[in-house]
């Protein structure tokens, strides 16, 4: 009887501690919702928008009329800005640079803080101008008549793979008689091209392959996380406790094969490099690394370093840009109008 008797005392205040909890929120915290056991607001957003979070904040904010949304996500607090001049500020103000040091960004980087997505301050700031610098001498970012003849040659065996059929195995997965897998298809011109410029070379059309499970893993990596990170980043044990519900497994082999790609690349640039010339954004990459080794044990450039920055810069080339491009020709084909101003401008020019 005690013991009923304290169970029905202790249920009430439990509930209680926790609705109270709920709404708690620091001084002048923006509005949003409350904040449920474990993973606070995170499965309402989810419930809102399912994997569209950035829809689910246009919601909340909509509910709470305010353009200044706050929750929390676990125990870590979120502000999220909607509207334009709201967003131009947070964007041009310094103090809103910072990223977060979550469990996935570490997962892709031998569980350290390294590369150009997920890095800040110093860091970043060295590593982001340092790369993008040397980049351009190999034709990133500007006009290049060497990177303009890669690119050319790429797009023309892009149109004969899809005009006269598949040339190799692989490309049966990609060319299936009328039916093209456009994501695929796109994404050559832009991966071997961003490889002409780390490395100076591309990939034959044999080795296609090679570019094309990069872009799936770049994939797997990307649809197994959200724009929060994911519920295991607010509760990393979720890796032991339930490795393909949360999405590890899947992640970890995505982001193991664009490390494996590149480390081969670095290596051999590694175990070839001649201090008498830079073949290569490898090679100027390398050359800056020895000598800031050379100077103090204290440096922010490292091999493995490289390796990340190369995966960075790769993989908007590798799931972005070519999933854009489909998403146009869907546009053209639903609005003709659109593709006969399109094909008018590329007469023209």
């Amino acid at each position: 009887m005690l013991s009923v008797a304290l169970v029905t005392v202790l249920i009430p205040v439990v509930i209680a501690y926790f609705v109270i909890n709920a709404y708690k929120k620091p001084k002048n915290f923006p509005p949003g919702p409350p904040s449920l056991p474990i993973y606070g607001a995170f499965p309402i957003l989810r419930a809102l928008g399912k994997r569209d979070l950035a829809k689910s904040c246009r919601k909340l904010s909509e509910i709470y009329n305010t353009k200044v949304l706050g929750f929390f996500l676990s125990i870590y607090p979120f502000v999220v800005v909607s509207g334009e001049a709201l967003i131009r500020e947070m964007l041009t103000r310094d103090e809103f640079d910072g990223r977060t040091d979550i469990f996935v960004a570490r997962l892709r980087s031998y569980w350290k803080r390294l590369g150009i997505f997920f890095t800040d301050g110093y860091f970043w700031f060295v590593q982001r101008r340092f790369t993008l610098r040397q980049l351009r001498e190999f034709g990133f970012g500007r006009r290049s008549a060497c990177l303009e003849e890669v690119l050319d040659n790429e797009i023309r065996e892009m149109i004969d793979m899809i005009a006269n059929g598949p040339k190799y195995p692989a490309e049966k997965e990609i060319v299936k008689g009328d039916l093209v897998y456009l994501h695929m298809c796109f994404g050559m011109p832009f991966m071997n091209g961003l490889m002409h410029v780390m490395t100076q070379t591309t990939l034959p059309r044999s080795d296609y392959h090679l570019l094309w499970k990069m872009s799936e893993n770049a994939m797997k990596f990307q649809m197994n996380t959200d724009d929060f990170g994911g519920a295991i980043c607010l509760t990393p044990s979720l890796k032991d406790l339930a490795p393909n519900l949360s999405g590890y497994n899947k992640m970890r082999e995505g982001s193991q094969y664009m490390l494996d790609f590149f480390k081969k690349y670095v290596e051999e640039a590694l175990a070839t490099y001649d201090e008498s010339y830079d073949r290569h954004f490898l090679d100027s990459y390398i050359r800056k690394m020895k000598e800031e080794q050379r100077q103090s044990d204290k440096t922010t450039y490292s091999a493995e370093q490289l390796i990340l920055t190369c995966v960075d810069y790769m993989l908007p080339s590798a799931t972005g840009v070519e999933i854009m491009l489909s998403m146009l020709v869907e546009r053209m084909l639903i609005q003709p109008e659109i593709q006969e101003r399109v094909h008018e401008e590329i007469d023209r020019v």
